[in-house]
């Protein structure tokens, strides 16, 4: 076979790094964002912010008073332009602007009739919030307290370094027992006896190796019980916990032979019981989402605005630019200019994408806003993407981790989107608004005789939406919400 060298043309579509970063950019959260731009502020001197993420934090004085003065010692900037608004604070941020900074302090010293003073706080200094305790923290306090013997106070500190986040003793005392050094000839009933103390402590219920135990605890320390209850409660809670979690109540009956109203009295006990005694004292953080678009009422139907707060306002350093155009820069800074230009158009693209896309959502599902998510009607990523010209990629990467704000609570883009299910009049009703039909008939149900899912199939079937007892059962776990055999009451 003889070689040979050929030239041929042809076309090919090669992603550009400006239409990358687009992309990246688009598919990105809010928090995501802001740290990309934090990142890429850090690298490319060309680029500066013109909104501080600190502008709306409390800045203290060396006294602990709170500095009502803006930051850097500047006057408040006049309602002007973007542009027009930074340009004072430029030109105002060489030695005046340090002179302000630096005699704030002085100016509050001592003063008698200071900004920072008021009525309720003689001194101003704001009131800072303690930092959580933990259960350990807490239990360790109730054990120094109780003047115990050294070794006593030990074991008990054992027992408790021993607890989970819920207060429970998940590890068998007899392995504590066993992973401690023979000389110390710790015996298996000061283990109990420690055991014992724990449980003794607050909150009620802390140190059980088990829910019935945990249970039982508080409610043998619980006040106001008539006996003949309590004892009911004890024995429902250590030896019939699965049959009375599982509403087993013609068996809890026959075993124990006891009636409805001595249940009911014993489900009024235990509802009173927390099986997490523990969580209290968890320091877990409530992550807060931001919405990027806002929807309001407007007189010719449903307005849609972006939320300027989650908006990064950037620009092009214009004392660099100037001296890139002056020669007087290294060359590097010309690649470095067409990154800081490139990252702003992106980022205007990216909530002109945002808008357009939530505006088509709006426009498709007023029902929703007006009546709520029973009337919410089918919507797939094609039917935006067609309307807007756009990819299905696109509209998928817009709707992702970003969130609408709506009259009727905060959404993700993607919650508007959902299959579809055939109704007898040859029409489609939304898998959304199915969920909420359901969540409404089992939320006005009566408690004594539930409905199953084979009724609420019938039911949906009335009002002409055709589904299966199967598609009914995966929406109501979808719901979070139980079978009928666990919402059956007495």
């Amino acid at each position: 076979m003889k070689q040979s060298l050929q030239l041929r043309t042809s076309q090919h579509l090669a992603l550009t790094p400006q239409l990358q970063q687009s992309i990246r950019l688009l598919q990105l959260s809010t928090l995501e964002l802001h740290q990309e731009i934090e990142q890429i502020l850090s690298d490319n001197p060309m680029l500066e912010r013109l909104d501080d993420p600190l502008d709306h934090s409390v800045r203290l004085l060396a006294d602990g008073a709170i500095n009502n003065s803006p930051a850097n010692g500047e006057a408040p900037a006049p309602a002007q332009g973007e542009e027009g608004a930074a340009a004072p604070a430029e030109a105002e941020g060489g030695e005046g602007g340090g002179e302000g900074e630096r005699d704030a302090p002085d100016a509050d010293w001592g003063g008698e009739g200071g900004g920072a003073r008021s009525g309720d706080d003689e001194d101003g200094r704001p009131q800072l919030e303690a930092g959580s305790i933990t259960l350990r923290e807490h239990l360790m306090e109730q054990v120094r307290t109780t003047g115990l013997m050294m070794r006593d106070r030990a074991l008990a500190e054992l027992v408790i370094d021993a607890l989970d986040d819920n207060g429970y003793l998940e590890e068998p005392l007899e392995e504590i027992h066993a992973r401690l050094p023979e000389e110390l000839e710790v015996d298996m009933d000061e283990l109990r006896c420690a055991l014992a103390l724990v449980q003794s402590f607050d909150p009620v219920g802390v140190g059980a190796r088990s829910a019935g135990e945990c249970l039982a605890l508080q409610i043998r320390r619980m006040s106001g019980v008539p006996m003949v209850t309590r004892r009911l409660a004890l024995k429902i809670v250590e030896g019939y916990l699965s049959w009375f979690a599982q509403r087993e109540y013609s068996k809890l009956k026959k075993a124990l032979d006891c009636d409805d109203e001595d249940l009911r009295e014993v489900q009024a006990v235990v509802r009173q019981c927390n099986p997490h005694p523990g969580a209290a004292f968890a320091s877990n953080v409530s992550d807060y989402v931001v919405p990027d678009v806002i929807v309001r009422r407007a007189k010719n139907g449903w307005a849609v605005m972006l939320n300027p707060d989650v908006m990064p306002r950037l620009r092009v350093n214009s004392v660099y630019a100037a001296l890139l155009k002056q020669g007087k820069c290294e060359s590097t800074m010309n690649a470095q200019l067409q990154e800081a230009k490139w990252l702003i158009k992106n980022m205007r693209q990216r909530f002109d994408t945002i808008l357009r896309v939530a505006e088509a959502i709006v426009e498709r599902q007023r029902n929703f806003f007006s009546h709520g998510a029973v009337a919410m009607r089918p919507l797939v990523l094609r039917e935006i993407a067609d309307t807007l010209g756009l990819h299905e990629s696109t509209i998928s990467r817009v709707t992702t981790q970003k969130y609408m704000l709506t009259p009727h609570g905060m959404f993700e883009l993607k919650y508007f989107f959902g299959s579809h299910v055939a109704t007898e009049a040859g029409g489609e009703a939304s898998s959304t608004a199915i969920r909420a039909l359901i969540a409404q008939l089992t939320g006005a149900e009566d408690p004594r005789n539930p409905l199953s899912d084979s009724k609420i199939a019938e039911m949906l079937g009335e009002q002409g939406m055709v589904i299966a007892r199967r598609t009914v059962a995966k929406y109501r776990e979808a719901l979070k919400i139980p079978p009928v055999s666990l919402r059956k009451s007495l």
